[in-house]
């Protein structure tokens, strides 16, 4: 059983290594054949320096794709070898330029017939295997270098554990998760005052008897995230208590909530939905915005630190 049979294209890098290595094996063989006394892994350094008189290592960096730091390294080594040498740049002396020596002249004579043959092999082989696969690879890297393997598996980690975010309503059960969680973002920027003791210590009793509701955000059954649906004296309803936990930060939780909370609201029949925040928390404004909520005139609050008021009018 083949492991890349089994594993798939997840294992895209460790097969285009396992790739390069035969590529590389073999390219130890060609140097030999054409007498090119070169180390294989010179040869795009080398090759550009056949094509320029001279070059900065920070050029040959971006010409050949690589790091500054490996191509000094690949400099430093062909140096010791005296295929190259260098030269301080008569218009900056900081720079030094890179140029082959003789001996890395006398080289390329050969090298120029390795190339053509080379190319004709890896016509060849690309018309067996398919005459769009370097097209393909430019494809590939052309889509890396604008979201690299890293970010997409960020993207794609966040949108799998966003799924598996289940939405449940309150149970006396997730009476300490509330709490707790809604303290945690409290705590960081304030203190606790008398609404919020109001609110946390009995939700049952202040918002869900009241004409209320609550939500609560489950990963692995454990909460995550919660909001409150509180029904308001005026007869309307407030969007509050939102709380998510720093540890799942990021993967749309807060939307997920809200969004869900903005239809229970239009399910009881609400014709706008008010909430209150603080400029001090920029991400929730950002996620209210988003939501479709617009500020309004200040007006009364129970809480001290709250100096935003917003409104989401919902129609039908």
């Amino acid at each position: 059983m083949s492991f890349y049979s089994v594993a798939g294209q997840m294992a895209l890098g460790s097969r285009l290594r396992q790739l390069g290595d035969v590529l590389m094996n073999d390219a130890e063989k060609v140097y030999g054949l054409y007498d090119v006394d070169i180390d294989p892994r010179w040869f795009p350094v080398f090759y550009m320096l056949t094509i320029k008189e001279s070059a900065a290592i920070t050029e040959l960096a971006s010409d050949v794709g690589h790091s500054h730091a490996a191509v000094s390294q690949v400099v430093k080594s062909m140096m010791q070898r005296g295929v190259v040498t260098t030269e301080k740049c008569p218009n900056d002396a900081r720079v030094n330029r890179v140029m082959l020596t003789e001996k890395g002249k006398a080289i390329t004579a050969n090298l120029e017939d390795q190339c053509l043959d080379v190319n004709a092999a890896v016509t060849n082989l690309l018309n067996e295997s398919g005459p769009n696969l370097w097209a393909e690879l430019d494809v590939v890297e052309k889509e890396l270098k604008g979201q690299g393997l890293f970010e997409r598996v960020v993207k794609a980690r966040k949108a799998r554990k966003r799924g598996e975010i289940e939405l449940v309503p309150y149970l006396s059960q997730y009476e300490a998760a509330f709490r707790d969680l809604n303290i945690a973002w409290i705590e960081k920027y304030w203190t606790l005052e008398a609404a919020d003791y109001k609110a946390l210590d009995k939700p049952t009793e202040s918002i869900i008897n009241q004409g209320g509701y609550i939500v609560v955000a489950l990963y692995n059954d454990v909460p995550v995230g919660v909001c409150a649906l509180i029904k308001m004296k005026s007869g309307g309803y407030e969007l509050a208590k939102m709380a998510v936990d720093e540890a799942m930060k990021g993967l749309g939780v807060g939307t997920l909530l809200g969004q869900h909370v903005i239809d229970k609201a239009k399910s009881l029949g609400a014709n706008s939905l008010y909430l209150e925040s603080n400029t001090v928390l920029a991400p929730a404004l950002g996620l209210y915005q988003k939501l479709g909520f617009q500020p309004v005139a200040n007006s009364d609050s129970p809480y001290k630190r709250c100096n935003v008021q917003m409104v989401l009018n919902i129609k039908g």
